[in-house]
């Protein structure tokens, strides 16, 4: 795992409190694409599961995460695919 994916990881656990996290760094996939950097880390897929979401549609779920990773999302990472949901949502 790469230093951008552990930052990623760190935040959205200390915030969220997840019982399901992973993070993928899908910045092969996209090389020579926009936004793709040589050492890759700038392409992402996030698939959270916590209770914080309990409650909330899909768009205030994506844009809470947004506002956790503001800083990461405003200079290294280009791409953010998002997979959130509650506990027992399937």
């Amino acid at each position: 795992m790469g230093d951008m994916a552990r930052i990623i990881e760190a935040k959205l656990r200390a915030a969220l409190d997840p019982t399901v996290l992973t993070v993928a760094d899908d910045s092969a996939r996209h090389s020579g694409h926009s936004g793709a950097r040589p050492g890759g880390q700038s392409h992402f897929t996030v698939t959270v599961e916590s209770r914080v979401f309990t409650g909330l549609g899909r768009l205030a779920r994506h844009r809470l995460v947004n506002r956790l990773l503001a800083e990461e999302l405003a200079g290294p990472v280009h791409a953010l695919a998002l997979i959130t949901r509650a506990p027992n949502e399937a």
